[in-house]
């Protein structure tokens, strides 16, 4: 069935020649079936974002916005399939158009390489689900915290309450530490180094003692103390606390090792600090003494 009959036009109506795109005549006919084929996809567009909106809610996705992004992107790739469509049922060859347009696509795709990069990631990162907002992340030897996620970048707080802007490219690319991704518990440890002749059955006694009051120690898992090593001036000890919230790792070091410190001075166990001690030869003794003698 031709254009004609299916829309039940006289042969006079049906041919009017409106204008050229291109080679390519368009009669009244042809445009009206591209104005039906794109109200078609535009309706098929809507159905499927209401179909992927439910089905992301139903795998825990329920931010406002990424839902939003990945309801523009599917609208974006339907319409271009409904259009090209359209067109070519206009009888507009595509693959001329595309052969016309390949060379300044070339130049485009070159200048829009970053871009493309980090929408692809935002693709990735939205599919993958392995960064979502609220998590705790070691990006580049910095500590953030995600906020929000975009198609093209992610925007994250850092501990001094800063915004960042990652290009997603980053989060994808690069070796990044989710501390949330499981679960949000967190190892704390410190060190901390005593002299020499310390009672080391009662600083680690001590260390173990402190570690367990600590109030926001999870309640888990017990603190964890060992003998790190044997340094120039001290005997190190390591003390591992597992804690619920690393975004106030920072804070709660700096509770622990100010709770070490008066426990250790308590105890009567001295916290150890660089020392030196120079021996000298005999004759260079002598030659101090009988300096100090002129003088």
């Amino acid at each position: 069935m031709n254009l004609r009959d299916r829309f039940n036009l006289t042969p006079n109506l049906a041919d009017i020649h409106l204008f050229e795109l291109g080679d390519t005549p368009v009669t009244l006919a042809t445009l009206l079936m591209f104005v039906l084929i794109v109200v078609i996809t535009l309706a098929i567009s809507k159905i499927l974002q209401r179909g992927a909106a439910r089905a992301l809610k139903l795998r825990g996705i329920t931010n406002e916005g990424t839902l939003a992004t990945a309801k523009r992107l599917l609208h974006y790739v339907v319409m271009a399939i409904g259009i090209a469509v359209a067109l070519e049922t206009m009888g507009i060859n595509l693959g001329a158009l595309f052969a016309a347009g390949a060379i300044f696509a070339i130049g485009i795709s070159f200048a829009m390489q970053n871009i493309a990069q980090n929408f692809v990631s935002g693709l990735i990162l939205l599919l993958e689900r392995t960064i979502k907002p609220g998590d705790i992340l070691l990006v580049e030897n910095r500590v953030v915290k995600v906020i929000r996620m975009g198609i093209r970048a992610t925007i994250a707080q850092t501990l001094d309450n800063e915004e960042i802007i990652v290009p997603n490219s980053i989060l994808v690319q690069s070796s990044v530490t989710n501390y949330t991704l499981g679960d949000s518990i967190y190892r704390l440890r410190t060190v901390v180094g005593v002299i020499y002749g310390s009672d080391m059955a009662l600083v680690r006694r001590t260390l173990e003692a402190t570690a367990t009051r600590m109030p926001w120690r999870h309640q888990g898992r017990d603190p964890v103390i060992h003998m790190r090593e044997f340094g120039d001036s001290s005997v190190n000890f390591e003390v591992s606390v597992w804690m619920e919230d690393p975004w106030h790792a920072l804070r709660a070091r700096s509770d622990l090792n100010e709770a070490i410190w008066w426990a250790l001075k308590d105890a009567g166990i001295t916290i150890a600090f660089p020392q030196l001690d120079l021996h000298l030869d005999p004759d260079v003794t002598r030659s101090i003494q009988a300096l100090g003698k002129t003088s």
